[in-house]
């Protein structure tokens, strides 16, 4: 297939050229890959790089890199070599000749271990960068120490700071080594940030000064450039349906026993990140039909949910849904309804699976919303999304709509969220209304919920 860049493809071309260090924060299905892969093999026929190391999500790093080369006349020469499996077929892989190598995330500690000595990658792409937004973690420690040897870097992403702009510094740090947002993370939080909540010496949340977003922002804008696709694309329109469950008064009332016996085990003064996600993440479930019990045997709540996406996929007539699940048992719960009506589906894992659903042979796929992270292009098998159980974590959210909702879709996409009114579904559904969702909201709802149970 021949390639004619969009303006802003080229624009996007023509900076990871002209800068050493280039962060492309471009919303989904916008083309990064290819753009990525043009402005790479245009530095080889330059002689500005040798061989360029990917760093990408499994499933990406497994598929979409070759596919995209395999796609577009211009780059079928490029040689591909990933860097995957055992440890015998990821050092085959280092010792092949290519020009591209591509390995996933989770590789990357041993990757630097065994090369650090003999590092041959002159050019590094991070695709989603915004996956080493911790400072802590072994991937981030790994690519610092051999930052040095890059001559180039590029980091990929939508989402930058999905959660906060703390999860910037990070990202920039591997751009820039430091220069632009400082060499450590506590310089960068004392200089653009104000503690929030705090209990004594531990801070659980961090706020920006005033003009710290500006600041940052202008700090990193000669390397980074940021695209929204409605800007640039023509893409179809997009509906967002609220459909609201009013839940039994049964139900209702064990939703409320529980939501009131978990309070209990928490004060307000106590409440984390951790035992809030807990909190929220059992209150969710209940909302969805089923629960875990203590063990982990699924006691049945109610079918209401169930009964609602019946309903969705008899009104598609025919026509493919995908439907996003978020716990073990409603898959199971939402599979076993759908082989009782007879309805063919699927679960999307494999690139066949992929191919089957773009082609239009799968009437209900089934898809927990990390698996329809990166380079995932379903735009092409429908058009209908069913939230089936909603999720705190608005990267994951965003990313598994943009999947229909991208260039090449045909139709208007209508992404179903299936809320059980009075329940945490209507604080969640809020919140990512709002691309509010991070651990400060979190923690306000759960603060919201304890208030309100103490009332009774």
């Amino acid at each position: 297939m021949k390639f004619k860049p969009w303006n802003y493809q080229q624009y996007a071309i023509n900076h990871v050229i002209d800068n050493s260090a280039s962060g492309l924060f471009l919303d989904m299905g916008m083309g990064k890959t290819v753009s990525t892969l043009t402005a790479i093999d245009d530095l080889i026929l330059l002689g500005e790089v040798n061989k360029v190391l990917v760093i990408a999500p499994l499933r990406v790093a497994e598929d979409t890199w070759s596919t995209e080369v395999d796609k577009w006349d211009h780059l079928k020469h490029l040689r591909i070599s990933k860097i995957l499996g055992t440890k015998k077929q990821r050092e085959e892989a280092i010792n092949t000749d290519a020009d591209i190598y591509v390995t996933n995330r989770e590789n990357v500690d041993w990757l630097v271990a065994e090369c650090f000595n003999s590092w041959i990658w002159d050019m590094v792409v991070i695709d989603e960068l915004s996956s080493f937004k911790s400072s802590k973690a072994k991937r981030f420690r790994a690519l610092k120490k051999v930052r040095p040897y890059f001559k180039r870097i590029v980091g990929l992403t939508g989402t930058p700071a999905p959660n906060s702009l703390i999860d910037l510094w990070p990202q920039i740090y591997l751009l820039d080594g430091g220069q632009r947002l400082g060499k450590t993370i506590t310089g960068y939080k004392e200089r653009y940030f104000k503690p929030g909540r705090r209990n004594g010496y531990v801070v659980y949340n961090w706020e920006l000064k005033e003009g710290s977003e500006e600041a940052i922002k202008n700090k990193i804008s000669d390397i980074c450039i940021s695209m929204s696709a409605k800007d640039y694309l023509d893409i179809p329109e997009r509906i967002d349906n609220r459909v609201e469950i009013t839940l039994p008064i049964n139900v209702m009332d064990t939703y409320k026993q529980l939501e009131k016996d978990l309070v209990l085990e928490i004060g307000e003064e106590d409440i984390t990140a951790a035992n809030a996600a807990v909190l929220t993440n059992k209150l969710l479930q209940l909302a969805n039909g089923a629960i875990y019990s203590e063990d982990k045997e699924v006691v049945r709540i109610h079918d209401e949910k169930l009964d609602r996406l019946e309903e969705i996929i008899d009104i598609a007539n025919g026509k493919p849904v995908l439907v996003s699940y978020n716990f073990k048992h409603d898959y199971d719960r939402i599979s076993k309804m759908l082989t009782k009506n007879k309805i063919k589906h699927q679960t999307l894992n494999t690139s066949d699976d992929i191919k089957k659903w773009n082609n239009g042979e799968i009437q209900v796929a089934l898809l927990h919303p990390a698996s329809a992270g990166h380079g995932l292009n379903l735009q092409y098998g429908g058009n209908i999304i069913v939230w089936f159980g909603l999720t705190w974590n608005l990267e994951l959210y965003q990313q598994a709509n943009a999947r229909l909702h991208r260039q090449g879709q045909k139709e208007t996409v209508i992404i179903h969220h299936l809320i059980a009114k009075g329940t945490v579904d209507e604080d969640v559904m809020n919140a990512l209304a709002n691309k509010e969702v991070n651990q400060n909201m979190l923690l306000e709802a759960v603060k919201a919920r304890i208030k309100e149970v103490n009332k009774l």
